[in-house]
Protein backbone atom coordinates (compact mmCIF):
# COMPACT_ATOMS: atom_id res chain seq x y z
CA UNK A 1 0.00 0.00 0.00
CA UNK A 2 2.82 2.65 0.66
CA UNK A 3 4.32 1.68 -2.33
CA UNK A 4 1.24 2.67 -4.18
CA UNK A 5 0.99 6.03 -2.20
CA UNK A 6 4.46 6.38 -2.90
CA UNK A 7 4.17 5.77 -6.49
CA UNK A 8 0.86 8.03 -6.78
CA UNK A 9 3.19 10.85 -5.49
CA UNK A 10 5.90 10.71 -7.78
CA UNK A 11 3.44 10.58 -10.43
CA UNK A 12 2.00 13.80 -9.65
CA UNK A 13 5.44 15.44 -8.81
CA UNK A 14 6.41 14.56 -12.05
CA UNK A 15 3.50 16.27 -13.93
CA UNK A 16 3.37 19.47 -12.02
CA UNK A 17 7.49 19.18 -12.56
CA UNK A 18 6.97 19.16 -16.35
CA UNK A 19 4.20 21.77 -16.72
CA UNK A 20 5.72 24.37 -14.27
CA UNK A 21 8.13 25.70 -17.20
CA UNK A 22 4.73 26.11 -19.32
CA UNK A 23 2.97 27.85 -16.08
CA UNK A 24 5.69 29.92 -15.77
CA UNK A 25 6.19 31.10 -19.23
CA UNK A 26 2.67 31.80 -19.13
CA UNK A 27 2.33 34.13 -16.70
CA UNK A 28 5.31 35.92 -18.11
CA UNK A 29 4.02 35.95 -21.06
CA UNK A 30 0.66 37.16 -19.60
CA UNK A 31 2.49 39.97 -17.51
CA UNK A 32 4.41 41.38 -20.44
CA UNK A 33 1.21 41.10 -23.16
CA UNK A 34 -1.77 41.79 -21.87
CA UNK A 35 -3.90 40.62 -25.05
CA UNK A 36 -2.03 37.11 -25.43
CA UNK A 37 -2.89 33.92 -24.54
CA UNK A 38 -3.54 33.30 -20.63
CA UNK A 39 -3.48 30.51 -18.20
CA UNK A 40 -6.50 28.88 -18.97
CA UNK A 41 -5.52 29.20 -22.55
CA UNK A 42 -2.17 27.59 -21.99
CA UNK A 43 -3.53 24.66 -19.68
CA UNK A 44 -5.89 24.26 -22.43
CA UNK A 45 -3.48 24.10 -24.97
CA UNK A 46 -1.63 20.81 -22.63
CA UNK A 47 -4.62 19.21 -22.12
CA UNK A 48 -5.12 18.99 -26.01
CA UNK A 49 -1.40 18.41 -26.18
CA UNK A 50 -1.00 21.37 -28.47
CA UNK A 51 2.35 23.06 -28.34
CA UNK A 52 3.86 26.02 -29.48
CA UNK A 53 2.54 27.96 -32.29
CA UNK A 54 0.13 26.33 -32.82
CA UNK A 55 -1.37 26.49 -29.70
CA UNK A 56 -3.64 29.13 -30.02
CA UNK A 57 -3.64 29.05 -34.19
CA UNK A 58 -7.38 27.81 -34.34
CA UNK A 59 -9.94 29.87 -32.08
CA UNK A 60 -12.76 29.93 -33.91
CA UNK A 61 -12.85 25.58 -33.88
CA UNK A 62 -11.87 23.99 -30.63
CA UNK A 63 -12.93 21.35 -28.42
CA UNK A 64 -14.90 23.22 -25.19
CA UNK A 65 -13.14 23.82 -22.30
CA UNK A 66 -15.28 24.74 -19.21
CA UNK A 67 -18.69 24.81 -17.88
CA UNK A 68 -19.60 28.06 -19.83
CA UNK A 69 -18.66 26.83 -23.33
CA UNK A 70 -20.19 23.08 -22.85
CA UNK A 71 -23.27 24.53 -22.17
CA UNK A 72 -23.64 27.12 -25.10
CA UNK A 73 -27.62 26.65 -26.98
CA UNK A 74 -29.05 26.94 -30.47
CA UNK A 75 -31.71 28.37 -28.69
CA UNK A 76 -31.40 32.10 -29.98
CA UNK A 77 -30.63 30.63 -33.79
CA UNK A 78 -33.96 29.19 -33.33
CA UNK A 79 -35.90 31.56 -32.00
CA UNK A 80 -34.53 33.87 -34.98
CA UNK A 81 -35.44 31.46 -37.82
CA UNK A 82 -38.41 29.47 -36.60
CA UNK A 83 -40.43 31.49 -36.88
CA UNK A 84 -40.74 31.72 -40.91
CA UNK A 85 -41.12 28.21 -41.45
CA UNK A 86 -44.50 27.29 -41.63
CA UNK A 87 -46.84 24.06 -42.02
CA UNK A 88 -48.27 22.99 -45.55
CA UNK A 89 -51.76 20.96 -45.54
CA UNK A 90 -52.14 20.13 -49.43
CA UNK A 91 -55.92 18.39 -49.93
CA UNK A 92 -56.99 16.73 -53.34
CA UNK A 93 -60.42 15.07 -54.21
CA UNK A 94 -59.63 11.53 -55.88
CA UNK A 95 -61.73 9.84 -57.76
CA UNK A 96 -62.91 6.20 -56.54
CA UNK A 97 -63.63 3.63 -59.04
CA UNK A 98 -65.35 0.61 -58.57
CA UNK A 99 -65.89 -2.64 -60.75
CA UNK A 100 -69.53 -2.82 -60.81
CA UNK A 101 -69.48 0.74 -61.71
CA UNK A 102 -71.85 1.48 -64.73
CA UNK A 103 -74.25 -1.60 -63.45
CA UNK A 104 -77.72 -0.42 -62.73
CA UNK A 105 -78.26 -3.28 -60.74
CA UNK A 106 -75.37 -2.56 -58.51
CA UNK A 107 -75.65 1.21 -58.44
CA UNK A 108 -79.30 0.83 -57.36
CA UNK A 109 -78.18 -1.83 -54.35
CA UNK A 110 -75.08 -0.02 -53.14
CA UNK A 111 -74.77 3.33 -54.66
CA UNK A 112 -72.50 4.92 -56.34
CA UNK A 113 -68.79 5.14 -55.80
CA UNK A 114 -68.04 8.63 -53.71
CA UNK A 115 -65.20 10.71 -54.14
CA UNK A 116 -62.41 10.46 -51.29
CA UNK A 117 -60.55 13.67 -50.19
CA UNK A 118 -56.79 13.29 -49.69
CA UNK A 119 -54.35 15.19 -47.84
CA UNK A 120 -50.18 15.37 -47.40
CA UNK A 121 -48.52 17.39 -45.10
CA UNK A 122 -45.27 19.00 -45.27
CA UNK A 123 -43.48 21.99 -44.21
CA UNK A 124 -42.65 25.44 -46.08
CA UNK A 125 -40.01 28.49 -45.36
CA UNK A 126 -41.01 32.11 -45.55
CA UNK A 127 -38.45 33.84 -47.67
CA UNK A 128 -40.23 37.07 -48.53
CA UNK A 129 -42.23 39.51 -46.28
CA UNK A 130 -44.76 39.50 -48.45
CA UNK A 131 -45.34 36.12 -47.79
CA UNK A 132 -43.71 34.11 -50.53
CA UNK A 133 -43.38 30.71 -49.45
CA UNK A 134 -40.67 27.41 -51.07
CA UNK A 135 -41.43 24.28 -50.47
CA UNK A 136 -41.80 20.94 -52.40
CA UNK A 137 -43.51 19.95 -55.20
CA UNK A 138 -44.23 17.05 -53.74
CA UNK A 139 -45.76 18.00 -50.82
CA UNK A 140 -48.51 19.99 -52.69
CA UNK A 141 -48.74 17.89 -56.28
CA UNK A 142 -52.13 17.63 -57.48
CA UNK A 143 -53.63 19.10 -54.27
CA UNK A 144 -56.97 21.17 -55.19
CA UNK A 145 -56.16 23.40 -52.15
CA UNK A 146 -53.60 24.22 -49.95
CA UNK A 147 -53.58 26.26 -47.13
CA UNK A 148 -50.63 27.15 -44.59
CA UNK A 149 -50.15 27.36 -40.91
CA UNK A 150 -47.65 29.94 -39.63
CA UNK A 151 -45.69 29.50 -36.21
CA UNK A 152 -48.18 31.77 -34.85
CA UNK A 153 -50.55 29.86 -35.07
CA UNK A 154 -52.70 31.88 -38.11
CA UNK A 155 -53.80 29.26 -40.79
CA UNK A 156 -54.33 31.09 -45.08
CA UNK A 157 -55.42 29.85 -47.58
CA UNK A 158 -52.15 29.87 -50.18
CA UNK A 159 -52.01 30.13 -54.06
CA UNK A 160 -49.57 28.51 -56.32
CA UNK A 161 -46.95 30.83 -58.07
CA UNK A 162 -44.85 28.52 -59.54
CA UNK A 163 -43.92 24.71 -59.55
CA UNK A 164 -41.32 22.85 -61.17
CA UNK A 165 -41.28 18.77 -61.01
CA UNK A 166 -37.98 18.24 -62.11
CA UNK A 167 -36.71 20.33 -59.09
CA UNK A 168 -39.12 19.12 -56.82
CA UNK A 169 -39.37 22.72 -56.03
CA UNK A 170 -43.07 25.23 -55.57
CA UNK A 171 -43.30 28.48 -54.89
CA UNK A 172 -46.78 29.50 -52.54
CA UNK A 173 -48.03 32.87 -52.05
CA UNK A 174 -50.08 33.58 -48.74
CA UNK A 175 -51.68 37.48 -47.92
CA UNK A 176 -51.54 39.37 -44.84
CA UNK A 177 -52.02 43.46 -43.73
CA UNK A 178 -49.10 42.70 -42.06
CA UNK A 179 -45.02 41.71 -43.49
CA UNK A 180 -44.05 38.53 -42.61
CA UNK A 181 -41.23 36.64 -40.84
CA UNK A 182 -38.33 35.84 -43.39
CA UNK A 183 -35.07 33.56 -42.92
CA UNK A 184 -32.57 35.47 -45.58
CA UNK A 185 -31.47 32.92 -47.97
CA UNK A 186 -27.25 32.26 -47.86
CA UNK A 187 -25.01 30.90 -50.32
CA UNK A 188 -24.99 27.39 -49.89
CA UNK A 189 -22.26 26.86 -52.30
CA UNK A 190 -19.88 28.46 -49.11
CA UNK A 191 -20.75 25.09 -46.96
CA UNK A 192 -18.10 22.79 -46.59
CA UNK A 193 -18.44 19.50 -44.97
CA UNK A 194 -18.76 19.17 -41.94
CA UNK A 195 -20.03 22.54 -41.18
CA UNK A 196 -23.11 22.68 -38.51
CA UNK A 197 -27.09 22.55 -39.61
CA UNK A 198 -30.11 22.35 -38.13
CA UNK A 199 -33.32 21.12 -39.49
CA UNK A 200 -36.54 22.69 -39.08
CA UNK A 201 -40.31 21.47 -39.74
CA UNK A 202 -42.99 19.21 -38.78
CA UNK A 203 -42.29 15.57 -38.64
CA UNK A 204 -45.30 13.28 -38.75
CA UNK A 205 -47.46 16.13 -38.01
CA UNK A 206 -46.08 16.42 -34.39
CA UNK A 207 -45.37 20.16 -34.84
CA UNK A 208 -42.61 22.51 -35.58
CA UNK A 209 -39.43 20.65 -34.13
CA UNK A 210 -36.00 21.42 -34.26
CA UNK A 211 -32.92 18.88 -35.16
CA UNK A 212 -28.93 19.18 -35.23
CA UNK A 213 -26.31 17.99 -37.51
CA UNK A 214 -23.52 18.69 -39.83
CA UNK A 215 -23.49 18.71 -43.22
CA UNK A 216 -22.31 15.31 -44.50
CA UNK A 217 -21.73 15.67 -48.15
CA UNK A 218 -22.42 17.86 -50.91
CA UNK A 219 -23.05 17.49 -54.69
CA UNK A 220 -24.99 13.99 -54.08
CA UNK A 221 -26.57 13.11 -57.34
CA UNK A 222 -28.77 9.81 -58.28
CA UNK A 223 -30.55 9.56 -55.38
CA UNK A 224 -33.81 8.68 -57.15
CA UNK A 225 -35.78 11.95 -55.56
CA UNK A 226 -36.29 14.27 -58.33
CA UNK A 227 -34.43 14.67 -62.30
CA UNK A 228 -32.15 17.62 -60.54
CA UNK A 229 -29.28 15.52 -59.15
CA UNK A 230 -27.07 18.07 -56.65
CA UNK A 231 -27.81 18.07 -53.51
CA UNK A 232 -26.81 18.35 -49.66
CA UNK A 233 -26.75 15.52 -47.51
CA UNK A 234 -26.96 15.65 -43.81
CA UNK A 235 -27.17 13.63 -40.40
CA UNK A 236 -30.25 16.57 -39.17
CA UNK A 237 -32.10 14.41 -38.49
CA UNK A 238 -35.56 14.61 -41.54
CA UNK A 239 -38.44 12.60 -41.37
CA UNK A 240 -41.87 12.75 -43.74
CA UNK A 241 -43.36 15.93 -42.98
CA UNK A 242 -39.57 17.77 -42.88
CA UNK A 243 -40.59 17.91 -46.50
CA UNK A 244 -40.11 21.72 -47.63
CA UNK A 245 -38.96 22.72 -44.26
CA UNK A 246 -35.30 24.84 -43.73
CA UNK A 247 -31.93 23.99 -43.63
CA UNK A 248 -30.15 26.72 -41.54
CA UNK A 249 -26.47 27.71 -41.04
CA UNK A 250 -25.36 28.88 -37.77
CA UNK A 251 -25.40 32.62 -39.48
CA UNK A 252 -29.39 31.92 -39.12
CA UNK A 253 -29.39 31.56 -43.03
CA UNK A 254 -31.30 29.63 -45.06
CA UNK A 255 -29.13 26.72 -47.08
CA UNK A 256 -31.12 24.28 -48.02
CA UNK A 257 -34.91 22.98 -48.35
CA UNK A 258 -35.18 19.64 -46.89
CA UNK A 259 -36.20 17.30 -49.19
CA UNK A 260 -36.26 13.44 -49.18
CA UNK A 261 -34.36 11.14 -46.25
CA UNK A 262 -33.08 7.77 -46.98
CA UNK A 263 -34.36 4.70 -45.12
CA UNK A 264 -35.82 1.58 -44.94
CA UNK A 265 -38.08 1.85 -42.13
CA UNK A 266 -39.74 5.16 -42.69
CA UNK A 267 -37.64 7.07 -40.24
CA UNK A 268 -34.15 9.36 -40.29
CA UNK A 269 -31.43 6.78 -40.15
CA UNK A 270 -28.50 10.06 -40.28
CA UNK A 271 -28.70 10.42 -44.19
CA UNK A 272 -31.28 13.51 -45.31
CA UNK A 273 -31.37 15.03 -48.59
CA UNK A 274 -31.72 19.23 -49.42
CA UNK A 275 -32.19 21.58 -52.31
CA UNK A 276 -28.86 24.20 -52.30
CA UNK A 277 -29.91 27.34 -51.49
CA UNK A 278 -28.31 28.78 -54.31
CA UNK A 279 -31.39 26.43 -56.66
CA UNK A 280 -33.89 27.91 -54.12
CA UNK A 281 -33.27 31.82 -54.66
CA UNK A 282 -33.27 31.29 -58.23
CA UNK A 283 -36.35 29.65 -58.38
CA UNK A 284 -38.59 31.98 -56.24
CA UNK A 285 -36.51 34.92 -58.22
CA UNK A 286 -38.31 33.44 -61.64
CA UNK A 287 -41.49 32.94 -59.39
CA UNK A 288 -41.47 36.69 -58.34
CA UNK A 289 -40.89 37.89 -61.93
CA UNK A 290 -44.50 36.50 -62.82
CA UNK A 291 -42.96 33.47 -64.93
CA UNK A 292 -44.49 30.09 -66.13
CA UNK A 293 -42.26 27.95 -65.64
CA UNK A 294 -38.62 27.89 -64.36
CA UNK A 295 -36.55 29.12 -67.60
CA UNK A 296 -32.87 27.50 -67.52
CA UNK A 297 -30.11 30.05 -69.54
CA UNK A 298 -29.89 28.25 -73.17
CA UNK A 299 -26.75 27.69 -75.27
CA UNK A 300 -28.16 25.56 -78.12
CA UNK A 301 -25.94 22.23 -76.54
CA UNK A 302 -26.46 18.57 -75.00
CA UNK A 303 -24.46 16.93 -72.70
CA UNK A 304 -23.85 13.39 -71.29
CA UNK A 305 -21.91 11.82 -68.54
CA UNK A 306 -18.14 11.08 -68.85
CA UNK A 307 -17.67 7.55 -68.36
CA UNK A 308 -14.14 5.97 -67.42
CA UNK A 309 -14.41 4.72 -70.92
CA UNK A 310 -14.41 8.01 -72.37
CA UNK A 311 -11.67 9.41 -69.85
CA UNK A 312 -9.66 6.56 -71.23
CA UNK A 313 -10.12 7.50 -75.07
CA UNK A 314 -9.64 11.39 -74.10
CA UNK A 315 -6.06 11.61 -72.51
CA UNK A 316 -8.25 12.29 -68.60
CA UNK A 317 -6.73 10.83 -65.72
CA UNK A 318 -10.05 10.47 -64.10
CA UNK A 319 -14.14 10.65 -65.55
CA UNK A 320 -15.32 13.95 -65.04
CA UNK A 321 -16.78 16.75 -66.15
CA UNK A 322 -19.46 17.10 -69.21
CA UNK A 323 -19.21 15.39 -72.22
CA UNK A 324 -20.62 17.73 -75.23
CA UNK A 325 -22.99 15.35 -77.53
CA UNK A 326 -24.39 17.99 -79.69
CA UNK A 327 -24.34 21.31 -80.72
CA UNK A 328 -26.84 23.76 -82.44
CA UNK A 329 -24.39 25.53 -84.81
CA UNK A 330 -26.93 29.09 -84.85
CA UNK A 331 -26.55 29.03 -80.86
CA UNK A 332 -24.37 30.38 -78.63
CA UNK A 333 -22.54 27.94 -77.69
CA UNK A 334 -22.19 27.30 -81.30
CA UNK A 335 -21.02 30.56 -82.49
CA UNK A 336 -18.62 30.77 -79.48
CA UNK A 337 -16.95 27.84 -80.80
CA UNK A 338 -17.92 25.02 -78.61
CA UNK A 339 -18.16 21.51 -80.27
CA UNK A 340 -18.88 18.18 -80.16
CA UNK A 341 -16.50 15.88 -77.77
CA UNK A 342 -15.22 18.85 -75.96
CA UNK A 343 -15.86 18.79 -72.19
CA UNK A 344 -16.81 21.15 -70.13
CA UNK A 345 -14.58 21.49 -66.67
CA UNK A 346 -15.45 24.76 -65.05
CA UNK A 347 -18.27 26.81 -64.97
CA UNK A 348 -17.37 30.34 -63.75
CA UNK A 349 -14.53 29.06 -61.96
CA UNK A 350 -16.39 26.31 -60.29
CA UNK A 351 -15.59 22.74 -60.98
CA UNK A 352 -18.01 20.59 -62.77
CA UNK A 353 -17.70 16.91 -61.62
CA UNK A 354 -20.39 15.18 -63.96
CA UNK A 355 -23.47 16.05 -65.79
CA UNK A 356 -25.68 16.77 -62.97
CA UNK A 357 -23.18 19.30 -61.50
CA UNK A 358 -23.66 21.41 -64.88
CA UNK A 359 -27.03 21.37 -65.11
CA UNK A 360 -27.58 22.72 -61.62
CA UNK A 361 -24.53 25.26 -62.38
CA UNK A 362 -26.39 26.55 -65.39
CA UNK A 363 -29.80 26.92 -63.63
CA UNK A 364 -28.36 29.07 -60.90
CA UNK A 365 -27.16 31.53 -63.32
CA UNK A 366 -29.15 34.63 -64.96
CA UNK A 367 -30.41 34.46 -68.56
CA UNK A 368 -29.29 37.61 -69.99
CA UNK A 369 -25.39 37.36 -68.64
CA UNK A 370 -22.10 35.53 -70.11
CA UNK A 371 -20.87 32.46 -68.81
CA UNK A 372 -16.70 31.80 -68.65
CA UNK A 373 -16.54 27.98 -69.81
CA UNK A 374 -13.12 25.88 -68.76
CA UNK A 375 -13.67 23.10 -71.37
CA UNK A 376 -10.69 20.46 -72.59
CA UNK A 377 -10.47 20.23 -76.74
CA UNK A 378 -8.57 18.01 -78.50
CA UNK A 379 -6.45 17.49 -75.24
CA UNK A 380 -5.58 20.80 -74.82
CA UNK A 381 -7.07 23.34 -71.80
CA UNK A 382 -9.23 26.72 -73.22
CA UNK A 383 -11.81 28.73 -72.15
CA UNK A 384 -14.38 30.96 -73.66
CA UNK A 385 -17.51 33.18 -72.90
CA UNK A 386 -20.88 31.62 -74.20
CA UNK A 387 -24.12 34.23 -73.69
CA UNK A 388 -26.88 32.73 -71.59
CA UNK A 389 -30.33 33.34 -73.92
CA UNK A 390 -33.28 32.68 -73.48
CA UNK A 391 -34.66 29.20 -75.56
CA UNK A 392 -36.26 30.73 -78.84
CA UNK A 393 -40.05 30.18 -79.12
CA UNK A 394 -39.89 28.91 -82.86
CA UNK A 395 -42.71 29.27 -84.75
CA UNK A 396 -45.47 29.99 -82.82
CA UNK A 397 -46.87 26.33 -81.76
CA UNK A 398 -50.63 25.79 -81.94
CA UNK A 399 -51.99 24.13 -79.04
CA UNK A 400 -54.69 21.33 -79.81
CA UNK A 401 -56.87 19.60 -77.94
CA UNK A 402 -57.81 15.89 -79.52
CA UNK A 403 -61.67 14.89 -78.69
CA UNK A 404 -63.54 11.59 -80.57
CA UNK A 405 -63.34 8.31 -79.79
CA UNK A 406 -59.50 7.23 -79.25
CA UNK A 407 -57.38 6.50 -76.87
CA UNK A 408 -55.91 10.17 -77.16
CA UNK A 409 -58.69 12.13 -76.51
CA UNK A 410 -58.37 14.66 -73.83
CA UNK A 411 -54.45 15.35 -74.70
CA UNK A 412 -54.03 18.47 -75.39
CA UNK A 413 -50.81 18.47 -77.99
CA UNK A 414 -48.46 20.92 -79.55
CA UNK A 415 -45.42 20.95 -81.62
CA UNK A 416 -42.06 20.93 -79.79
CA UNK A 417 -39.72 24.34 -79.98
CA UNK A 418 -36.66 24.38 -77.57
CA UNK A 419 -38.82 26.99 -75.01
CA UNK A 420 -41.21 23.90 -74.97
CA UNK A 421 -39.10 21.24 -74.41
CA UNK A 422 -37.58 23.19 -72.00
CA UNK A 423 -40.68 23.65 -70.06
CA UNK A 424 -41.74 19.74 -70.13
CA UNK A 425 -38.63 18.60 -69.29
CA UNK A 426 -37.09 17.11 -72.48
CA UNK A 427 -33.95 18.14 -74.49
CA UNK A 428 -33.88 20.71 -76.36
CA UNK A 429 -33.02 19.58 -79.54
CA UNK A 430 -35.68 17.32 -79.97
CA UNK A 431 -38.38 17.74 -82.52
CA UNK A 432 -42.37 16.07 -83.14
CA UNK A 433 -45.63 16.25 -81.31
CA UNK A 434 -45.49 16.49 -77.39
CA UNK A 435 -48.41 15.69 -75.16
CA UNK A 436 -48.60 19.04 -72.82
CA UNK A 437 -51.10 18.45 -70.84
CA UNK A 438 -53.97 15.69 -69.47
CA UNK A 439 -57.47 15.99 -68.58
CA UNK A 440 -57.94 14.23 -65.65
CA UNK A 441 -61.06 12.27 -66.12
CA UNK A 442 -60.10 11.78 -69.96
CA UNK A 443 -58.97 8.24 -71.83
CA UNK A 444 -56.32 9.46 -72.21
CA UNK A 445 -55.52 10.21 -68.72
CA UNK A 446 -57.09 6.53 -68.11
CA UNK A 447 -54.33 4.85 -70.82
CA UNK A 448 -51.33 6.35 -69.06
CA UNK A 449 -50.23 9.16 -71.46
CA UNK A 450 -48.19 11.65 -69.57
CA UNK A 451 -46.60 15.44 -70.43
CA UNK A 452 -43.50 15.03 -72.04
CA UNK A 453 -44.78 11.99 -74.49
CA UNK A 454 -43.94 12.65 -77.70
CA UNK A 455 -46.40 10.66 -80.85
CA UNK A 456 -44.33 9.74 -83.23
CA UNK A 457 -46.59 7.55 -85.11
CA UNK A 458 -50.19 6.16 -84.80
CA UNK A 459 -51.70 3.60 -87.07
CA UNK A 460 -48.99 3.86 -89.84
CA UNK A 461 -48.85 7.55 -90.35
CA UNK A 462 -45.52 9.64 -88.78
CA UNK A 463 -46.96 12.34 -86.66
CA UNK A 464 -45.13 15.47 -87.61
CA UNK A 465 -47.26 18.26 -86.70
CA UNK A 466 -50.59 18.21 -83.77
CA UNK A 467 -52.49 18.56 -86.73
CA UNK A 468 -51.79 15.78 -88.09
CA UNK A 469 -51.94 13.85 -85.14
CA UNK A 470 -55.68 15.49 -84.39
CA UNK A 471 -56.34 14.00 -87.53
CA UNK A 472 -55.98 10.87 -87.01
CA UNK A 473 -57.31 10.93 -84.31
CA UNK A 474 -60.89 11.05 -85.27
CA UNK A 475 -60.64 8.15 -87.41
CA UNK A 476 -63.46 5.43 -87.12
CA UNK A 477 -61.99 2.29 -85.65
CA UNK A 478 -61.74 0.49 -82.94
CA UNK A 479 -57.91 -0.66 -83.12
CA UNK A 480 -55.12 1.24 -82.20
CA UNK A 481 -51.62 0.89 -82.86
CA UNK A 482 -49.34 3.91 -81.85
CA UNK A 483 -45.66 4.48 -81.23
CA UNK A 484 -44.69 6.88 -78.26
CA UNK A 485 -40.97 8.63 -76.99
CA UNK A 486 -40.74 8.55 -73.20
CA UNK A 487 -37.53 9.47 -71.64
CA UNK A 488 -35.80 8.52 -74.50
CA UNK A 489 -37.59 5.36 -74.97
CA UNK A 490 -39.41 4.26 -77.74
CA UNK A 491 -42.83 2.31 -76.69
CA UNK A 492 -45.08 0.50 -78.71
CA UNK A 493 -48.57 -0.40 -78.06
CA UNK A 494 -51.75 -2.22 -79.54
CA UNK A 495 -55.20 -2.02 -77.95
CA UNK A 496 -58.76 -2.48 -79.02
CA UNK A 497 -60.73 0.39 -77.65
Amino acid sequence: MRAKRLSLVLLCAFMVFAAAPAVRQAFAEDAAKPADPGLSDVLTDLLHGVEGENATSGPDKRVPFGREEVQLSFAPLVKQTAPAVVNVYASQTAKVTSPFEGDPFFEEFFGRAQPRAQSSLGSGVLVDPSGVIVTNFHVIKDADEVKVATADGREFTSKVMLKDETLDLAVLKIESDKPFPVIAIGDSDALEVGDLVLAIGNPFGVGQTTTSGIVSALARSHIGVSDSGYFIQTDAAINPGNSGGALINMGGQLVGINTAIYSRSGGSIGIGFAIPANMVRAFADAAKAGLDFFERPYIGAEFEAVTPQIAESLGMEKPTGALVSSVDATGPAGKAGLKAGDVVLQVNGKPVESIEALDYRMATLSIGTKANFAILTKGQQAAMDIALERAPEGAKASEVTLHGRSPFSGAKVAELSPRLAQKLGLRTDLKGVTVIDINRDSPAADFGFMPGDIVREVNGTTIDTAATLAQVAQQDTRWWRFTVERGGQILRQVLRY
